[in-house]
């Protein structure tokens, strides 16, 4: 069970906005690039500040629209006939690099442990490859849990909410993340093994 299990209420909610985004013209790819660039300036705003509380209270709410984005441009591309196989490659390629510009710059916050934060981020993209792989051998893309992208995402943005409301860093971060790890390597051999049957 993970937070990626929510995903068909969530687009239920989203497909009256991308029948709108549809009629005005807009494609996947537009929307996807525009996830991948708001989310690149929002790290880049977390190490300009080095955390600075107005910006990371500001995270959690764009990590829910770029949630709700990524829910879009596959909506968008599966429902109203723009599915195509560049645009898949950018989809993959673009969340792994919005992940990274996201995730590493907590690494600039005071008193974060960077080794932690790294770890996070490359377990984060493993986790994302073996999903990938998976399909290249099977036909199936594999989101198997506990911590896949929906739930690196929350803890991240969790942990902005709670750094932005004045809680100091301490071991509770380090904790967070040490089980944030842990459950992402769970999560890579539940893809890799699941998706090379």
């Amino acid at each position: 069970m993970t937070i990626y299990d929510l995903k068909p209420k969530f687009q239920a909610l989203l497909r009256p906005i991308v029948r709108l985004l549809a009629n005005k013209g807009v494609t996947p790819n537009q929307v996807t690039m525009f996830a991948m660039l708001l989310s690149i300036w929002v790290g880049v705003m977390i190490i300009l500040t080095h955390g600075a509380k107005v910006i990371l209270l500001f995270v959690p709410i764009f990590m829910f629209v770029r949630m709700a984005l990524n829910a879009i441009d596959g909506l968008l591309a599966k429902e109203h006939n723009m599915k195509t196989k560049r645009g898949a490659m950018f989809n993959e390629m673009s969340d792994v690099i919005a992940d990274v510009a996201l995730f590493l710059p907590f690494a600039f916050i005071s008193g974060m442990n960077p080794i932690l934060v790294v770890l996070f981020t490359i377990i984060g993209i493993l986790n994302e490859m073996a999903g990938v792989v998976a399909q290249t051998l099977n036909g199936e893309r594999r989101y198997d849990g506990p911590m896949g992208k929906s739930d690196r995402v929350f803890v991240m943005g969790l942990m902005a909410l709670l750094l932005g409301l004045g809680l100091q860093v301490d071991i509770w971060a380090d904790v967070l993340l040490e089980v944030s790890i842990f459950l992402g390597v769970v999560s890579t051999y539940n893809r890799a093994m699941k998706g090379s049957i």
